[in-house]
């Protein structure tokens, strides 16, 4: 299978983890079941940071109820916070580019 891009809204940050939600019913999930390794690519201006990892889907369901009740969207879409998956980004390594520097400027880290 090729590789996907996809638009996904961070919705929490914890130390070196991001959280994100999707349906159960969408193939994007069933393609996290079969390969967890993603990167995550964020661009403001000239920044452009990538984050690479495995997702997990361990997520506690305390984590789970905030991230359901702190994002407004999510029960539009879904009516309760249990309809979801949600997903935790483990990043294992960051890709910091700033294309404004001649020549441009690039750090990477390994967490």
């Amino acid at each position: 299978m090729r590789p996907n891009i996809r638009v996904f809204q961070v919705m929490l940050i914890r130390e070196h983890a991001l959280y994100f939600a999707t349906s159960p019913k969408k193939q994007v999930y069933a393609q996290l079941l079969d390969n967890p390794a993603v990167e995550i690519l964020g661009m403001k201006g000239n920044i452009s940071v990538r984050m690479s990892g495995d997702v997990a889907f361990d997520v506690p369901e305390e984590i789970q109820k905030e991230i359901y009740e702190t994002n407004s969207i999510l029960s539009d879409l879904y009516p309760t916070y249990d309809a979801m998956v949600y997903c935790r980004l483990d990043v294992k390594s960051i890709d910091y580019y700033d294309l404004t520097t001649r020549p441009p400027h690039l750090e990477h880290y390994d967490l």
